[in-house]
């Protein structure tokens, strides 16, 4: 054997086990491959179902909030409504009940003052002398001569 055919087989040994380890990354390429192809299969088969739970979901919620707004527009709509009467009833029956109490007011200070003789003073009030006021009474600070 010359050293010719040794370097050729050298030469066929050496790209004998190239091809062989990238016979072998192919392989575990080729593997990894079909286990990414089944993992997309399932998250497909999974997520399917849940985006169309979820549309449905979202569909119920906007029946949903269509029928709150519709609650809330009747509720804008029933206290204008009762505003509206307020007012009304304040109008109408306001202004003739406070003459309705004034005259009751006068009523009786005429029966009052009819018990009592022309000429007979009025009741005389009760004054305590040397009594002050509370300060509440006597007008707060304002009134205060040396405080300001």
């Amino acid at each position: 054997m010359s050293g010719g055919e040794v370097a050729g087989i050298l030469v066929a040994v050496f790209w004998a086990i190239l091809v062989s380890f990238l016979a072998l990354a192919l392989v575990r390429l080729a593997q990894t491959l079909k286990a990414a192809t089944r993992l997309v299969a399932e998250v497909t088969d999974q997520a399917v179902p849940l985006l169309s739970e979820a549309s449905a979901t979202v569909r119920e919620a906007n029946t949903q909030l269509a029928r709150v707004d519709s609650i809330a527009s009747d509720v804008q709509e029933v206290t204008s409504n009762a505003s509206a009467l307020s007012s009304t009833v304040s109008t109408a029956f306001g202004g003739p009940l406070v003459k309705v109490a004034a005259f009751g007011y006068g009523v009786r200070r005429a029966i009052g003052r009819k018990g009592r003789p022309e000429d007979e003073p009025a009741p005389a009030r009760n004054v305590v002398v040397g009594k002050t006021l509370p300060s509440a009474r006597r007008g707060g600070r304002r009134n205060r001569g040396s405080k300001g």
